[in-house]
C-alpha cells in the first residue's frame, strides 16, 4: 500500500506519542499556567495533547501504564473520524497481517482441541508434517517439554508451542489410533502457506466453483492456478463465491478483476478530499475474459469483494447473485509507527465504474455497527422488496441497466436466506459445538472404513446419514442438554443430516469434502447454475 506523509490526524497521533517522552526539560510553546498547563494562546492542538499527557506522566496520583494510555487515546482519535480509521498495536498488527501475507512459520497442521487433546485435522499439503507422514486423527500429546493434553489447553497455547522460526525444530509425542503406545517425531519447521482459495470444484454440467475467502498477497496466483486446472478438466462456466469474504489487499482484488475484464475497462476508481481521482483499469493479461461468470455475494462480502462485484456488474461482465453486500468502501492508507504499531487512516472512497460509492452511510444518527441487525429486522434477508434502496442515487451499467448507490452492491438476482429448515434445536446443535464434536467422533472411530470411499466425490455420492447415526447424535445432544422442541426434527432433520455429513466429509477430505457436500443444497449456487445454463446475456458479458 502507498504511504502518506502529511495528514493532520496522523500528525496529531505521532505528536501525541512523542509527547509522552518530552519529559521535564522540554519547555512549553507558551507560558504555562497552574500545574504546567498551556495557556489559551497555544495554537497547536498536537502540542496541547502532548503536554497534557506529559503532565499525567509527571504528576498523576497513581502509576499509569503509558503505552496502554497512548494506545487508547490514539484509537479514540481515529475512531472519531470514521468506522474504518483505526490504530493497531504491534501485537495486533502481527496477528492481522499474517493471513494477508499468505504464510507463517510452523509445522503445517490444522488441528482441533477435542476433549482437552490436540487432534490433527489435516496435514497441510507441502508442509513438513505431511512430508513426515503425520495423519488426520493423530493426537499431539507434547511439543518438546510442553504438555499439549490436559485441562486448560487453548488454541493460543498450542500455536505458541508448534509455531517457530523457519528451520527450527520441535519434537512432538504422537498417539495414533490403532497403534500401541506413543511415538516421537522431530519436525523441522518451515514456511506454511495460508490459502485464499478455500476450494475449487467442477460439477457434472461443467460449472466450475471457486470460493475465495480473503484477498491476500497470493490470492491472484492461487485463483489462476485453480481456474486453469478446472478449465483443463472441462469447465464451461464459472461461479466465483465471495460470500463471507471481508476483503484484504486492494491489489489482489484488482488483479483478480483484471482476469475477467477486457483491456481498458475501469475496475474501480478512488477519490478523496486530498486524493485526486485515480482510475484503475484492466490490462490485456486477463485469462478468463470470455468464460460465462456468476459472482455470489451476501451481507458479509465487503471491501475488496465489493470492488470485484461492482466491476463485474457495472461492466455487464457477469451476474451478481445473493444479497446486498456489506458496504465498506473507504480507502485506508497504512502507516507504520516507530514501535512496530501502525495507523490505518481513511484517505479516499472506492467508486464502482459507474460512479457508485460502495460505502454505506455512517456518522451522527447512524447505527453503523448495528446495520446487519437492522437488515434482519426489516426482512431484507428474506425479500428484495424490503431492501432500502436510495432511489435518488441512480447509475447505469455499460449497457444501460439501472443500478443504485447508497452503500453496498445490490445483486442482479436476489436470493433470500434459507430459513425453511431452521429451528432452535438446529441452531443450538451447531453453536454449542455438539454437532462438530459428534461429526469428528463419528469419523475418528471408523476413519479407515470411511476412507475406503476413496475421494470426496465418491463419499458425497454414496454415503448417507442413516437413522442409527441420527439416533446416536440425538442421544449425544440430550446428554449435553441440547434437546429438540416439538416440531424441530420434522423441520430440520434433513438440514441436520446434511451438516453432519458435511462435517464428517471435512474431517476426511478437508474443504473439498465439506463444500462438495453442502453445495448440493445451496440455494444461491443452484440459482447461479440455472442462470449460467440459461445463457443469460448478462452472464455472457457485453462487448
Amino acid at each position: 500500500m502507498a504511504r502518506i506523509s502529511a495528514f493532520r490526524p496522523l500528525l496529531l497521533a505521532v505528536a501525541l506519542v512523542a509527547g509522552l517522552y518530552i519529559g521535564r526539560s522540554t519547555g512549553p510553546a507558551t507560558d504555562p499556567g497552574p500545574l504546567g498547563l498551556l495557556s489559551p494562546r497555544t495554537p497547536d492542538p498536537a502540542t496541547k495533547i502532548a503536554r497534557v499527557l506529559d503532565l499525567i506522566d509527571r504528576q498523576y496520583v497513581d502509576t499509569v501504564e503509558k503505552n496502554a494510555l497512548v494506545d487508547d487515546v490514539l484509537q479514540d482519535i481515529l475512531q472519531r473520524l470514521d468506522p474504518h480509521s483505526y490504530y493497531i498495536s504491534a501485537e495486533e498488527l502481527r496477528a492481522a497481517q499474517e493471513p494477508l501475507e499468505g504464510s507463517f512459520d510452523g509445522i503445517g497442521v490444522e488441528f482441533s482441541i477435542q476433549r482437552d487433546t490436540v487432534v490433527v485435522v489435516a496435514a497441510i499439503e507441502g508442509g513438513p508434517s505431511e512430508a513426515l507422514g503425520i495423519r488426520p486423527g493423530d493426537r499431539i500429546l507434547r511439543a518438546d517439554t510442553m504438555p499439549l493434553a490436559g485441562v486448560g489447553i487453548t488454541n493460543d497455547g498450542v500455536m505458541r508451542s508448534l509455531r517457530g522460526p523457519k528451520d527450527s525444530q520441535v519434537t512432538v509425542d504422537l498417539l495414533r489410533p490403532g497403534r500401541d503406545g506413543t511415538f516421537e517425531v522431530t519436525i523441522t519447521r518451515g514456511k506454511i502457506p495460508i490459502h485464499s482459495v478455500a476450494v475449487a470444484l467442477l460439477d457434472d454440467d461443467g460449472t466450475g466453483y471457486i470460493k475465495v475467502i480473503r484477498f491476500a498477497r497470493n490470492t491472484h496466483a492461487e485463483f489462476v492456478e485453480a481456474a486453469n486446472d478446472l478449465r483443463d478438466k472441462g469447465m464451461k462456466h464459472l461461479v466465483l463465491d465471495l460470500r463471507g469474504n471481508g476483503g484484504g489487499y486492494l491489489n489482489a482484488a484488482i488483479d483478480l478483476a483484471d482476469e475477467f475484464l477486457p483491456a481498458g475497462r475501469t475496475i474501480v476508481y478512488t477519490q478523496g478530499r486530498n486524493s485526486p481521482r485515480k482510475d484503475i483499469v484492466a490490462t490485456r493479461r486477463g485469462g478468463f475474459e470470455e468464460i460465462p461468470l456468476a459472482v455470489l455475494i451476501d451481507e458479509t462480502s465487503a471491501s475488496a469483494s465489493e470492488i470485484i462485484a461492482g466491476a463485474v456488474q457495472d461492466n455487464d461482465r457477469g451476474t451478481i447473485l445473493g444479497r446486498r453486500s456489506f458496504g465498506k468502501g473507504l480507502v485506508q492508507e497504512h502507516v507504520d509507527l516507530p514501535d512496530a504499531s501502525a495507523v490505518r487512516l481513511t484517505t479516499a472512497r472506492y467508486y464502482t465504474p459507474s460512479g457508485r460509492s460502495i460505502q454505506r452511510p455512517y456518522g451522527n444518527g447512524v447505527d453503523y455497527h448495528g446495520d446487519l441487525e437492522h437488515r434482519y429486522a426489516h426482512s431484507e434477508m428474506l425479500s428484495a422488496d424490503s431492501i432500502r434502496i436510495d432511489s435518488s442515487q441512480v447509475f447505469h451499467t455499460r449497457s444501460g441497466r439501472t443500478v443504485y448507490g447508497g452503500g453496498g452492491v445490490m445483486p442482479d438476482i436476489f436470493v433470500p436466506a434459507d430459513t425453511t429448515e431452521g429451528s432452535r434445536f438446529f441452531t443450538r446443535l451447531v453453536f454449542s459445538g455438539t454437532l462438530h464434536q459428534f461429526a469428528f467422533d463419528a469419523v475418528d472411530r471408523r476413519r479407515r472404513e470411511l476412507g475406503r470411499y476413496g475421494s470426496p466425490e465418491e463419499f458425497v455420492r454414496r454415503f448417507e446419514v442413516d437413522e442409527a447415526l441420527m439416533r446416536e447424535l440425538l442421544q449425544r445432544a440430550a446428554e449435553e442438554g441440547v434437546r429438540p422442541d416439538e416440531g424441530d426434527m420434522e423441520r430440520s432433520a434433513q438440514a441436520i443430516a446434511l451438516r453432519l455429513k458435511a462435517g464428517m466429509a471435512r474431517n476426511l477430505w478437508g474443504n473439498a469434502g465439506f463444500y462438495g457436500t453442502v453445495l448440493g443444497s445451496d440455494s444461491i449456487y443452484a440459482r447461479a447454475r440455472e442462470a449460467l445454463a440459461a445463457g443469460s446475456p448478462d452472464l455472457a458479458g457485453t462487448r
